[in-house]
């Protein structure tokens, strides 16, 4: 395989973790509507804990049985998820929108990075195949891939706060929902 091809699958890889709708994107996206730079630390912890189960599946690879611990991937995902929608919708909001994000914003998207079932078990499925391909040039193209997400989908959800003056409780309700339904999904599917 080429650099550019190997570079262009791992975008491609990267894009199928970060892209689809889920818990993560409703948390960067609530954060986003009260600062963009709360949206983008909260995505960095999601990198972060990306690159915590990337290298956890690289070196695990063979060993990694997934009947054995997926019920408690998901139960852990829905507390997780119901502890982060409740708290969207009870928490006072920020008392001004320039209020400092920090290690506490950070944290949070790593904590829901790794307890995220659907990231979880993306890294057991697709980054077990990916740890296979190897290379580092796949490896800037998946991380590479995460960042233009990360940083692009802060940027446009807090850009769009600012034409509209009731978005940002919006996308916090919405958001919360979200988290909340995934919360009830997760345990459901961890009790069947």
């Amino acid at each position: 395989m080429s650099d550019l091809t190997e570079l262009g699958f791992g975008l491609l890889l990267g894009f199928t973790l970060t892209v689809p709708p889920g818990p993560m994107n409703a948390l960067i996206a609530a954060r986003s509507a009260m600062s963009f730079r709360r949206g983008f630390l909260t995505g960095l912890g999601a990198m972060s804990a990306d690159l915590v189960l990337g290298t956890a599946v690289y070196l695990l690879q063979s060993q990694v049985d997934l009947s054995e611990v997926v019920r408690y991937i998901y139960a852990l995902g829905a507390i997780v998820m119901a502890y982060l929608g409740v708290r969207l919708l009870t928490a006072p909001p920020p008392e001004a929108p320039g209020e400092p994000a920090g290690l506490r914003t950070y944290s949070s998207g790593l904590l829901v990075g790794l307890s995220n079932p659907f990231q979880i078990l993306w890294w057991l499925t697709a980054g077990i195949a990916f740890a296979y391909l190897g290379g580092v040039v796949l490896l800037v193209g998946l991380f590479g891939a995460i960042a233009i997400w990360v940083v692009g989908f802060s940027w446009a959800m807090h850009a769009g706060v600012h034409l509209h003056p009731r978005l940002p409780r919006a996308v916090t309700v919405v958001s919360a929902a979200i988290l909340l339904g995934f919360a009830v999904y997760f345990a459901v599917l961890a009790a069947v």
